[in-house]
């Protein structure tokens, strides 16, 4: 199940919710009690098991030469 952390606007406090994706617009409240939360926006890192970094597509048109332009 997704988590989402928020952070609460009167006391500071940052708090996660594990909560279903449908439900990821619902509010939250605050451990403290207090109502007035905010949904933090967070980043998710993805690693492959694959080499080191690829190089970059070659090739060239507007599309990378695939269209025939």
């Amino acid at each position: 199940m997704p988590r989402y952390e928020f952070r609460c606007r009167a006391c500071g406090a940052t708090f996660e919710v594990s909560r279903p994706m449908r439900a990821a617009a619902d509010p939250a409240s605050c451990p403290q009690g207090h109502a007035d939360t905010v949904k933090l926006l967070s980043t998710v890192a993805v690693t492959g098991r694959g080499g080191g970094p690829r190089p970059a597509p070659s090739g060239g048109g507007c599309c990378g030469g695939g269209c025939g332009c």
